[in-house]
């Protein structure tokens, strides 16, 4: 019995655009809507953070409108020939929903929220919104997302599964996103 290769992919916006989850920098991308620095950022979050979490609440609602497509499907069917292993730059859960089991997000996750008092306390929120005042041990619930700004906490361990790659494949990213580029 021969041993299945190990694929490792990194996935940007482009493989979630055509199941209509809109990206942020192509023409008619949310960037063209929202200053970047208002909604996604730490600055913007300590500016107002209402705007921050009604930008995130409309990306759930989104979310929860559209469809895994080709792209996801096919990953997740490799996973019978290679042990694959995603890493995604998106936010969105597409992958696991097509059926991919491997997935490391390095930019959080849209159907998470965590605590502003202790960032390691994670809770999965779904498809709903997180409103001003939402607690959990008495801090502000936040987006589960990586903001310019912050650290990528998952960085270390994406670059250690990219070199551990027998196969690298790279779908849907422009690449301009460090540290992820």
């Amino acid at each position: 019995m021969t041993t299945r290769k190990r694929l490792v992919v990194l996935t940007g916006a482009g493989i979630s655009a055509e199941s209509g989850i809109r990206t942020f920098r192509d023409m008619g991308g949310l960037w063209e809507e929202y200053d970047v620095m208002e909604v996604a950022s730490i600055d913007g979050w300590k500016k107002n953070p209402q705007l921050v979490l009604e930008f995130y609440n409309q990306r759930r609602r989104q979310l929860l409108t559209v469809e895994p497509n080709a792209a996801h499907k096919v990953l997740a069917e490799v996973q019978n020939l290679f042990n694959v292993f995603v890493i995604t730059q998106n936010v969105d859960n597409l992958h696991e929903r097509a059926g991919s089991k491997n997935i490391l997000h390095l930019h959080g996750e849209l159907t998470k929220a965590r605590s502003t008092g202790n960032p390691s306390r994670i809770i999965d929120i779904g498809y709903n919104d997180i409103k001003w005042g939402d607690t959990v041990d008495g801090y502000q619930l936040r987006p589960h997302i990586v903001w310019f700004g912050e650290e990528v906490p998952m960085m270390n361990e994406a670059v250690k599964l990219v070199q551990t790659a027998e196969i690298f494949a790279v779908i849907g990213t422009s690449l301009n996103v460090y540290p992820a580029a």
